[in-house]
């Protein structure tokens, strides 16, 4: 996110339910626990990105395992065996909230993206997992180096709906709203390659960024809930990590069926 986030957000948008390290007792027995990992909830939690949370806590239970939510937040002490870790985007307030603690973090996160954590980072925490953000006011925010991506804040605002090709993941459909423009580098891949939209940038036609288990993306709608692909990709990616084997269940993906055909016909 950009300066120019803050006069764009909603009331309310960072609310989420008390979900602090309580499992969920509704799946069926056997299949075991999963952790779920959510950064900074408070100030990270902006155009629904807690929603990406929820639909792997629910996708977790349609495939027979135990979701446990955990919330991670400025000062707090960072959870042992995490299996699974979302990151929304944030105002600039946010970041500049988060920016010391994300730091002080840094060497743990990047232990676990290098052991292969499954990860999503959205927006604001795509931006500062990589090697910096510099705003538009000139002022330069430092990233943690997960993500080999620069990002430059910019006049410019990339807004409106966005739909994607992604060789993994097939098509890709969210909502993107941001004023700082990102460049890959060699080190990672884009999540995608844009067919509406404008993506990471207004020049080279691609969305997001690929690292080992890692995928990070402007989209928020939230993501998951419309491309339920990624969850059960991170689900899988998490349950292998810790079990050995991942012998998926039947979710429901009628809502998510409806929910990209009305997206696709929207408006950019």
């Amino acid at each position: 996110m950009t300066p120019a986030d803050d006069t764009t957000a909603q009331p309310g948008a960072t609310a989420q339910p008390d979900t602090a390290a309580r499992p969920d007792t509704t799946a069926q027995p056997g299949k075991g626990t999963i952790r779920v990992l959510q950064l900074y909830p408070r100030e990270m939690n902006i155009y629904g990105d807690w929603g990406n949370a929820l639909v792997l806590q629910q996708r977790l239970r349609w495939h027979g395992y135990t979701p446990e939510l955990i919330e991670y937040n400025v000062g707090d002490e960072f959870p042992e065996d995490v299996d699974v870790i979302v990151g929304g985007g944030g105002q600039d307030s946010g970041q500049l909230l988060i920016q010391d603690d994300l730091q002080a973090r840094g060497e743990t996160l990047r232990q676990l993206a290098t052991d292969g954590t499954p990860m999503l980072v959205i927006c604001g925490l795509y931006q500062l997992f990589g090697k910096f953000f510099k705003t538009s006011a000139g002022p330069v925010i430092p990233g943690i180096g997960i993500l080999d991506v620069e990002t430059n804040g910019t006049d410019e605002r990339l807004i409106g709906n966005v739909t994607l090709n992604s060789p993994e993941f097939g098509e890709i459909l969210g909502y993107e709203n941001h004023s700082g423009q990102t460049t890959l580098g060699p080190g990672v891949e884009p999540l995608g390659s844009v067919s509406r939209g404008a993506g990471n940038n207004s020049k080279d036609g691609h969305e997001g960024a690929r690292y080992r288990n890692v995928v990070a993306s402007y989209l928020h709608g939230s993501l998951l809930p419309k491309n339920p692909a990624i969850a059960d990709f991170l689900i899988r990616t998490a349950v292998e990590r810790k079990y050995g084997t991942f012998v998926p269940g039947t979710p429901d993906d009628g809502y998510a069926r409806l929910a990209r055909e009305h997206a696709a016909r929207r408006p950019r």
